[in-house]
């Protein structure tokens, strides 16, 4: 059988990923590359590059794949909801590690958790089409996905610092909950992460919880440990989707 070029692979990825990140649903998607793949081999087998297929702008190529396929809103739903429960986890862990006992959060609190996801998921997916459909090296990707990361953790900080200047209602909730929802919590995170086949969620939990619990333990005022923790926050995430990214262009 035809082995495709690296070329054309890179291309079948970057598509893949496009689509993903444009809400298409995944049998779709994955009916489009295996019939793209077919062609591709046909045309490599006769000697002809890949822009006989594709043309000369992948970008152009891509978006008009993308508009003649539906959007699967029930997987975009699915993901905003993921990742809205995904960013409360995160608060929750934190606190839960604090040893305060019992859990509450003001109603600015969760309504800009919910809004500071919405951001994230449109950023994210946002950067994810324009890495596919762009040549890109690796350092630029690296930059644009740190910056992605940087939006919502800036929007995050000033939420504890807005939090602290206006005054609105707040849920209380008692040690049984606590011990109830941080369970919960866990339990979707490790789930999520085995459906995901990716360790980033647990990463990143680990990069928020534990800097700032060992953080808390030092003789540094509370403003030095939150830029302390949110530095290593940054740094660690960076690190990390850099690695990830050299696995997956050499796999």
């Amino acid at each position: 059988m035809h082995e495709l070029s690296n070329k054309s692979k890179t291309f079948i990825e970057d598509l893949r990923v496009y689509l993903f990140s444009s809400g298409k649903k995944s049998k779709e998607i994955e009916a489009i590359i295996e019939e793209l793949e077919t062609h591709l081999i046909e045309a490599e087998k006769r000697g002809k590059p890949i822009e006989k297929i594709v043309g000369n702008s992948p970008k152009e190529y891509m978006q008009m794949i993308a508009d003649e396929m539906k959007i699967d809103l029930r997987s975009w739903l699915k993901y905003i909801f993921m990742i809205i429960v995904g960013s409360f986890s995160f608060t929750i862990f934190k606190d839960a590690l604090a040893g305060a006992g019992s859990l509450s959060y003001s109603i600015l609190e969760i309504i800009g958790h919910i809004v500071i996801a919405g951001i994230f998921i449109v950023t994210l997916f946002l950067a994810f089409r324009y890495i596919a459909s762009h040549y890109l090296s690796n350092l630029n990707q690296f930059l644009l996905l740190l910056i992605v990361t940087l939006v919502p953790i800036g929007l995050y900080v000033g939420l504890i610092f807005l939090n602290r200047s206006v005054e609105t209602p707040v849920m209380e909730i008692g040690q049984t909950g606590t011990m109830i929802i941080t369970g919960i919590m866990v339990l979707f995170i490790i789930c999520l992460s085995i459906w995901a086949k990716t360790a980033i969620l647990i990463a990143i939990v680990a990069l928020l919880v534990l800097p700032d619990y060992l953080l808390s333990k030092t003789a540094l005022d509370a403003e030095m440990q939150l830029i302390a923790s949110n530095i290593i926050l940054i740094v660690g995430i960076g690190i990390y989707v850099w690695i990830n990214n050299l696995k997956y262009k050499h796999s």
